[in-house]
């Protein structure tokens, strides 16, 4: 395993991860990257953050965007993203990661909803920037907590409550990505991912892309990743993990969530387990 970067290929890059026990269901992240090109993956959470300095790309329902310093992005739950460097001395940003039902038993309403991935507003991004690096730097749990509070109140205005309507049709590649989820630990052929959207495996392919924007090997692996993160965090072995998602040892679990999180298991695991 020690041909794998313990974090970024360049010695620049650096990011580090922090969980408390009085805040389940959130991650905060702090990082900045000048030359890493994160891979497609996802967070089965809110992914919300600001711009601190530089330039961040990335890719998000099919479009492009690019958020200069005090940006704010906000990241709807199960979305696959990517994200890299769009000026030379890269961006430095931070992010607070917020599972459904906490957002829901925090705030009292049920099916968040954020239709703008980027507001390049600094009136907007400049105080959420401030309350997240009060959360960071906290020195106890009621402070977290209400820091949190008091950040998802700044938050509400920009959101909607979006609440699926009774007998609304699913698309036929819901049933794929939700198949992908509950297999994500067994082997999945293109087959039967076709069979399950009625096209042949040439049409499902190229359909699934233009609708996803990434390929079914892409979105299941983006969700083992993330499934290897709740474990990682619960205390599991890494060489235990590996074979729970579905991957082959744990060197191949190393290569795999150091290039979409930037940060070997290991390393990730001492991080939140530390805080």
């Amino acid at each position: 395993m020690g041909v794998v970067p313990a974090i970024f290929p360049c010695e620049k890059d650096r990011a580090q991860f922090r969980q408390y026990d009085e805040l389940p269901g959130v991650e905060l992240y702090q990082a900045h990257i000048s030359r890493y090109a994160f891979e497609p993956h996802t967070h089965e959470a809110f992914g919300i953050g600001t711009i601190e300095s530089g330039v961040q790309r990335f890719r998000y329902r099919g479009a492009q965007y690019t958020a200069p310093a005090h940006s704010l992005i906000m990241m709807n739950p199960d979305e696959l993203h990517t994200g890299e460097s769009a000026c030379e001395e890269g961006w430095r940003y931070q992010m607070i990661y917020i599972h459904p039902d906490e957002m829901a038993q925090l705030t009292g309403d049920s099916g968040w909803w954020f239709n703008d991935a980027l507001r390049t507003d600094a009136r907007l991004a400049q105080p959420l920037s401030q309350m997240l690096s009060m959360l960071w730097q906290a020195e106890n749990a009621l402070a977290r907590q209400s820091v949190l509070v008091e950040l998802l109140s700044q938050l509400r205005p920009l959101a909607r409550v979006a609440r699926k309507q009774r007998g609304e049709a699913r698309h036929r590649f819901d049933q794929v990505r939700d198949y992908l989820r509950e297999h994500l630990a067994e082997p999945v052929r293109l087959e039967e991912l076709a069979t399950l959207a009625a096209l042949s495996p040439w049409h499902f392919l190229r359909a699934f892309r233009a609708h996803f924007h990434v390929t079914p090997h892409q979105m299941l692996m983006a969700y083992r990743l993330y499934e290897a993160k709740l474990l990682l965090a619960r205390g599991m072995a890494a060489a235990d993990v590996a074979a729970s998602v579905g991957l082959s040892d744990q060197a191949h679990l190393t290569r795999a969530f150091a290039q979409r999180y930037g940060i070997t298991p290991v390393r990730y695991q001492k991080q939140v387990n530390g805080a």
